[in-house]
């Protein structure tokens, strides 16, 4: 009987012996590297960003309807203002005069003159700014002494009305060009340096550590890493350096007039405000919003979303 115990006790153990190592191990192996090709799969999910065309029809309505919706409740508003005479219509006129002033500068064949005597001068003193800007503010961003020493002039400059200057600007350089760029100059480049300073100021370490360790120092540290990485501080600044240019200039072309000049909106909005014509003088300033926005929407919008999408910060869908 001890003999067939014994027996019966060493069959059970080594049938349970097998039973003990083979499975485990594979097992394991088949659940584990079904969570890691299910984790990569959801990595990868996450990583892939899915490129949708919206419909004509949606982009139309979710793009142009809305401003096009506005435009003409403003003018129906108008329109009903001057029908009530809630104002004399010498300080009000109707929608249909502003047109016909329009029509007029399109049958002088003075419109487009008009507009781009402006725009030439806003966007060369713009493109000014940015040369002189840019490593201004990469500058003061980077020297600690630079820094104590501009850094509070800038935001100064920054909030001082543009239209301070063309007084200083007109007895330094006379009512010439030069004294009009002076001003745009005086009012963009702080707006540009201090946004490139405000973008330089959120970079990361790491990242300038790890341009050093792959030999980037010096310019190539601020083209190849601060620039890039100060992106979007910079392209606010840029934003902000375009208006300032454009009022600028408007203050400059309302302050200082010569037939020398050329005739610019904003001497021609004076010019309207010498004759008392009212009509002319809203022109005036609807085509001054007119250019501000088109400049905008051709080339600052665009950009930003560019820069948005190469981060990962919107989606890519149009």
């Amino acid at each position: 009987m001890a003999s067939t115990e014994t027996g019966t006790d060493g069959a059970e153990a080594a049938a349970a012996a097998p039973l003990d190592k083979t499975p485990a191990p594979a097992a394991e192996a088949g659940v584990r590297g079904g969570d890691l090709s299910g984790l990569e799969a959801g990595l990868d999910a996450l990583e892939t960003v899915t490129v949708e065309r919206s419909p004509l029809g949606r982009l139309l309505v979710q793009k142009v309807l809305p401003p096009v919706v506005a435009i003409v409740l403003v003018l129906v508003a108008w329109q009903v203002a001057y029908t009530l005479k809630l104002t004399p219509s010498y300080k009000l006129p109707s929608p249909r005069s502003v047109a016909s002033a329009l029509g007029d500068l399109w049958d002088q064949g003075i419109l487009f003159s008009v507009i781009w005597t402006s725009v030439e001068r806003g966007l060369l003193g713009f493109v000014v700014a940015v040369l002189i800007g840019t490593p201004l503010g990469l500058l003061v961003a980077r020297v600690k002494v630079v820094r104590a020493a501009i850094g509070p002039i800038l935001t100064g400059l920054q909030s001082l009305p543009s239209v301070a200057w063309v007084p200083a600007a007109v007895i330094w350089l006379g009512i010439t060009s030069s004294a009009m760029y002076a001003v745009i100059l005086l009012g963009a480049v702080p707006s540009i340096a201090n946004g490139l300073v405000a973008g330089i100021d959120q970079v990361p370490p790491l990242y300038l550590r790890a341009g050093r360790t792959m030999g980037a120092r010096g310019v190539r540290s601020a083209w190849f890493v601060l620039l890039p990485a100060a992106l979007p501080g910079y392209t606010a600044g840029l934003k902000q350096g375009w208006a300032f240019s454009w009022r600028s200039l408007m203050a400059a072309e309302l302050i200082a007039s010569s037939p020398d000049l050329g005739l610019g909106l904003g001497q021609f909005l004076e010019n309207a405000r010498t004759n008392s014509d009212m009509s002319q003088v809203l022109l005036a300033i609807l085509m001054i919003l007119a250019v501000g926005i088109a400049i905008d929407l051709i080339v600052f919008s665009p950009l930003e979303r560019w820069v948005l999408r190469s981060r990962g910060l919107t989606a890519r869908s149009q």
